[in-house]
């Protein structure tokens, strides 16, 4: 009877709000990915702000920095580095315009670049190390300076690996909407990288010189 049936549908029961339209991957922070990518950034950046905090402490407790006649590091390969990390920002930032256009093409070539573009730095960081003028286990400056250079090229070198790794996929695999969304976050963590060196490079390079030896 109509009746019956019209108190059929009144008891069906509705959907509301449904998301079986909306798309499974974006790029940008609608992206789940990206949030996680963020809460990465501020934990690791919290742990350079604790390593940086103990530079300074152990700086104020001395009469000099560094102490007992170390010498300062050299500054060419420190100055090399910050200029081609710097210079790096401009392929980086290309890459994650191309990557939001979903140019396929460029953004396979701006991996490759990127790539290459983190080997040399690795490379240039290796002679970092060898003119550090101090042992890892000399002092505690010498320890200090070793964690900031460690941590610094912990993620120098994940970033490059996870660069390869998707340069790699982009041209052996089908690409989904993910790949494009993966690639624009790859490049906000090469931002993070750039961006926290500049205040390690003054505490390791320019501050014993500032500062003053013991």
């Amino acid at each position: 009877m109509p009746g019956d049936t019209a108190g059929l549908e009144a008891l069906r029961p509705r959907v509301v709000g449904d998301l079986s339209g909306l798309p499974r991957d974006v790029i940008g922070m609608r992206n789940l990915n990206s949030w996680g990518l963020v809460g990465f950034m501020l934990i690791e950046g919290m742990g350079f702000g604790l390593a940086a905090a103990s530079v300074l402490y152990l700086a104020s407790q001395g009469a000099g920095w560094p102490p007992g006649g170390v010498l300062p590091p050299d500054h060419l390969f420190g100055l090399i580095f910050t200029l081609g990390l710097l210079a790096s920002e401009w392929p980086n930032r290309w890459l994650a315009r191309r990557a939001h256009d979903h140019d396929l093409r460029a953004m396979r070539w701006g991996m490759v670049l990127m790539t290459l573009f983190g080997l040399a730095l690795i490379g240039v960081r290796a002679f970092e190390f060898m003119h550090l003028n101090v042992h890892w286990a000399a002092n505690a400056y010498g320890s200090v300076i070793w964690l900031l250079m460690v941590l610094h090229t912990t993620h120098l070198v994940t970033d490059v690996a996870d660069t390869a790794v998707q340069a790699g996929w982009l041209f052996r695999r089908r690409i989904e909407e993910k790949q494009y969304s993966g690639a624009v976050d790859n490049c906000a963590y090469w931002d993070f990288v750039v961006v926290t060196w500049l205040p390690l490079y003054a505490l390791i390079y320019w501050m014993p010189r500032l500062w003053g030896p013991a």
